[in-house]
């Protein structure tokens, strides 16, 4: 195939190199760009330049990298993860390429920024406060007189975030979060916190064009309490476009793009349906983590790769398609195995009976024997993910009950 021109994607780690893999099938040759030196331990081990042409990295001269993208005349310029928005936003308006414009780039990456934002254009938004000082947090906390969750204003994968029952939790844990590192290695610029929102969490996956947003999956994860953790994801489960939450999500999803300049691109939303409708928890201008585009396509045929390769090079048939209803050909429940225990592991005593469910497609050790199991508290301590694919939704939900009674001390033998 002859090479049609270049895209350049800013600061993609894995798995977000799928994104580039699709664009080279689209005959684009993909440069990155990397807005600091050196890669987040997270994505160290499976970080790879082999779908790239030429890795840029701006040293903080941006008249230099923007030269040194320009001579590519690319024809799209896109983040590959939560570290490259505000960059990528703007390269691609100083090249006059499709764009979000740097107004409301800032509110497309603050966490805090970003839920105001959506207030003053009259949207739904949780009640917040910019932690500044302990005693204006305590007397916050006390007013509002419910559960608060605490959380970086910049940060990604779960990172950071903090449920608390009380104001001294809420002051603990602003204390540890101001002298802590974010996932990208960077002391945390600030902290958020926020009234904790009541009811199911789902995730609402998007691609804009000029203005036209196209809802490409949704998916309804399970939650459990465990390890002092109050809403800890276990499950992840793709749902129609039409089913009863559908409707609701979609409809805010517009508004929350609309109001945050998501004109182009990619929308990665996480929404509470709380008892008073859905009510953003956050929202990221690229794809999520956790490879859920490659599930959405095992489950769809198809994802929101896709339909950004679509928007960004061929929009014609965007437009086309565009706000046409996804059908499931599959159904896919994606589920975390939940430790309990610290120590090093020997085995898995019931990983073939894991194995041996009807619906599962593949199962993901992420501690291998030899290695060190943790109590799981977040995305970064699963001791495996088991991935369920079944034409049957009874026979995943089966399968996916099966694996939590699995689950426990017993699903861990440690030295």
């Amino acid at each position: 195939m002859s090479r049609k021109g270049h895209v350049v994607i800013v600061d993609p780690f894995s798995p977000f190199n799928r994104v580039a893999q699709q664009f080279r099938k689209a005959g684009y040759d993909c440069v990155r760009v990397e807005t600091i030196a050196g890669i987040p331990e997270a994505y160290r081990a499976s970080f790879s330049l082999d779908d790239y042409v030429d890795n840029i990295t701006h040293t903080g001269d941006f008249a230099g990298t923007l030269e040194a993208v320009a001579g590519y005349r690319p024809a799209a310029v896109l983040p590959g993860g939560e570290r490259g928005v505000e960059f990528a936003d703007r390269l691609a308006e100083a090249l006059g390429l499709p764009n979000n414009g740097t107004d409301l780039s800032a509110a497309r990456r603050d966490k805090f920024t970003m839920v105001e934002t959506l207030k003053e254009a009259g949207v739904r938004g949780a009640r917040q406060i910019l932690v500044t000082d302990e005693d204006e947090l305590r007397a916050w906390h006390e007013r509002l007189g419910r559960r608060v969750v605490a959380k970086p204003i910049r940060s990604a994968g779960g990172d950071g975030i903090r449920f608390c029952g009380t104001p001294h939790q809420s002051v603990a844990a602003y204390r540890s979060l101001s002298a802590a590192d974010s996932f990208f290695e960077f002391r945390n610029e600030g902290v958020v916190a926020q009234e904790y929102l009541y009811g199911g969490e789902y995730v609402v996956n998007t691609v804009s064009r000029d203005g036209r947003h196209h809802l490409t999956d949704i998916w309804k994860t399970t939650r459990l309490t465990a390890n002092g953790v109050l809403d800890l994801c276990d499950s992840i489960r793709l749902l129609p476009r039409r089913s009863p939450e559908g409707g609701p999500l979609g409809d805010y999803a517009e508004e929350v793009l609309g109001a945050l300049g998501i004109r182009h691109g990619l929308g990665h939303l996480e929404v509470k349906l709380t008892p008073e409708g859905p009510c953003l928890v956050e929202m990221g201008a690229r794809i999520p983590g956790g490879d859920i585009p490659y599930y959405a396509r095992l489950g769809l045929g198809e994802s929101q790769i896709d339909w950004v390769v679509d928007a960004y090079v061929a929009p014609q048939r965007f437009h086309e398609r565009c706000e046409t209803d996804y059908r499931i050909q599959k159904h896919f429940v994606s589920v975390a195995m939940i430790s309990p225990l610290k120590g090093t592991l020997r085995s898995y005593p019931h990983l073939d009976a894991v194995r041996g469910l009807e619906s599962v497609l593949d199962v993901r050790t992420l501690v291998e024997p030899g290695g060190q199991v943790l109590p799981t508290v977040d995305d970064f301590t699963y001791p495996m993910i088991v991935n369920l694919c079944h034409e049957i939704e009874e026979t995943v939900l089966r399968d996916y009950t099966t694996l939590r009674f699995l689950d426990g001390e017993g699903f861990y033998d440690l030295a």
